[in-house]
């Protein structure tokens, strides 16, 4: 059995997904969550934050692998770079505890999840809520990070 933490970085909020994998069966849903960033402290004090809690959530959960969406080329060229900063802070978390890293091209993650590349988000949390036995569809963020 692999445990895996996906994450939907970003650095206002941060989705993360726990789940335990077995081959050949559906994945056990452990638990999911966001993490919401103080947008009035500084960019760098985002970022320490994000750090110190995902820290916490790799020591609760002990994953064995983590995995994050690639980075798409966006619209925004700002929303980018932050976007990139703050996947540099999930890469140091995963070679501070020896994690293997995966990425995974966003229309894959959709194509896996739901059957097709074009997904919306209301879809993936619907086709994530049915696949982890959840009562409710979990937040979007959260959604993104269980799917990947």
């Amino acid at each position: 059995m692999k445990r895996i933490l996906g994450i939907d970085p970003g650095t206002r909020f941060c989705g993360y997904g726990v789940v335990d994998f077995v081959p050949r069966s559906k994945p056990l849903y452990i638990e999911c969550g966001v993490i919401q960033l103080d947008a009035s402290l500084s960019l760098p004090q985002r970022l320490y934050q994000l750090s110190t809690d995902l820290r916490d959530v790799i020591l609760e959960f002990q994953p064995q692998h983590l995995a994050v969406e690639s980075i798409f080329y966006g619209k925004n060229v700002q929303s980018a770079l932050r976007l990139g900063y703050a996947r540099g802070v999930v890469m140091m978390l995963v070679a501070e505890y020896a994690l293997e890293f995966y990425e995974y091209a966003p229309n894959a993650i959709k194509r896996a999840v739901s059957g097709h590349g074009h997904a919306r988000k209301e879809d993936m949390q619907r086709v994530v809520m049915w696949q982890c036995g959840l009562a409710s569809p979990p937040d979007s963020d959260a959604a993104d990070a269980l799917a990947i």
